[in-house]
């Protein structure tokens, strides 16, 4: 297969999907290129996007990659979907998302116990929004289900992986209070 075809087939994928693809999804379908020809093939699309100055970029995100609006963009294209936008994290699904995000696997118990309060709906609402799932159960008495974050929860927070996640140190740098997460 041509080299310009074959980027261009990956282009076309990348526009459609509404989720990053990995290379190994890529090859899937382009079954004749070694996964280390579409990684060659992403990169030179991403550069090309670049040095072009499209409104749009090649992005690695959640194990994959996506085409993504450039961020100076947003603004218009907030205007644009005003009535469409997903609603926000309530704090409290956001404070229990962080415990989640740092302690995984963590139970239902543990996360009370950092946030005070009961974690019922909030869990309820998190796994809804698949950006946390259960991840087995702990091997104590009554064998609570343990909780960690998704690949969706890449997606949303726009995270290569996990890896780059701030440390914890940094956050309270930041904020100069003793957090508890």
């Amino acid at each position: 297969m041509e080299n310009n075809f074959a980027k261009s087939i990956i282009e076309a994928l990348l526009f459609v999907a509404d989720e990053p693809l990995s290379p190994k999804s890529i090859r899937a379908v382009l079954e004749e290129l070694k996964e280390e020809e579409i990684r060659k093939h992403i990169s030179d699309l991403a550069l090309e996007y670049e040095t072009t100055g499209r409104a749009y970029a090649v992005t690695e995100i959640a194990e994959g990659f996506q085409i993504v609006t450039r961020p100076q963009f947003a603004q218009w294209i907030k205007k644009m979907y005003k009535s469409k936008l997903t609603h926000r994290l309530s704090k409290p699904a956001l404070e229990t998302l962080a415990i989640i995000a740092y302690r995984q696997p963590v139970t239902k118990i543990e996360i009370e116990s950092i946030r005070g309060v009961s974690a019922e709906g909030v869990i309820d609402t998190l796994l809804e929004r698949d950006l946390i799932a259960i991840k087995g159960r702990k091997d104590v008495v009554g064998r609570p289900l343990l909780y960690g974050t998704t690949r969706e929860y890449l997606r949303y927070f726009g995270l290569k992986d996990l890896t780059e996640m701030p440390k914890i140190e940094e956050l309270i740098g930041k904020t100069g209070e003793d957090q508890n997460v």
